[in-house]
């Protein structure tokens, strides 16, 4: 099936739906994130800031979220996290216009996939100026998965149950590139968002990615495009 026959858009939010390709780098949002979880590492379980960074890092490449190692050993509360960690200023994110009007133009249904939290997708998404293009009953979180994060096979076909979709008739776009994996698995057609980041990068050069690309809004004005002919 070629990319003009897909019905279902499938994106992950950070690094995707923002990035480097729109103006707003994932570090700058995700650096602000990042300190809140050091942060709260720090108060809950009593340790100076090297360790609560280092605790931080080696649960997230081990456990794919630093919220999933905390959970296992030492009993943290997933929305009492998400809701602090998230707890940020992104006043400084302006609307997308190029890449709402390419949303909005595209006949194909879309969804969000992503290892946090609704409201940080809501508040994201919102700022971008495309929220209302998805709404909550378009966006599976880390809660709907049970707080078991990709690239779980469990938690892919938990949202492929949500949201009602096919696979094989889904394009599914990721910045880090190992999540793919299990989209590919299950039959999508899989696109890498091309990024520097290293843990974005493992697994970049596998053969279960179809297409890499550098720009979300470019590559959906393509499909658009595909699907005029």
């Amino acid at each position: 099936m070629s990319l003009k026959d897909k019905k279902y858009l499938l994106l992950d939010l950070d690094g995707v739906c923002y990035g480097s390709h729109n103006g707003y780098p994932l570090e700058k949002v995700f650096g602000m994130v990042s300190k809140r979880m050091t942060l709260f590492i720090q108060e809950k379980l009593n340790l100076d800031e090297k360790e609560a960074k280092e605790l931080q890092t080696n649960y997230f490449y081990k456990y794919n979220t630093s919220l999933n190692g905390l959970m296992l050993h030492h009993n943290i509360i997933g929305d009492e996290f998400l809701k602090f960690v998230h707890d940020i200023d992104i006043s400084f994110m302006k609307e997308d216009k190029v890449m709402r009007d390419e949303l909005k133009k595209l006949d194909m249904k879309k969804f969000i996939f992503t290892n946090g939290s609704a409201e940080h997708a809501e508040n994201i998404l919102t700022h971008l100026g495309v929220y209302d293009l998805f709404g909550r009953d378009k966006v599976f979180d880390i809660k709907d998965a049970g707080y078991k994060p990709k690239p779980e096979a469990e938690t892919f076909d938990s949202m492929v149950k949500k949201f009602g979709i096919n696979p094989k008739e889904t394009i599914y776009i990721e910045d880090i590139a190992k999540n793919l994996n299990i989209g590919h698995k299950r039959g999508c057609t899989t696109v890498w968002l091309k990024n520097d980041e290293h843990f974005g990068k493992i697994d970049s050069d596998k053969d279960y990615i179809s297409y890499k690309i550098e720009n979300l809004s470019l590559f959906l004005k393509e499909i658009r495009l595909l699907k005029s002919k």
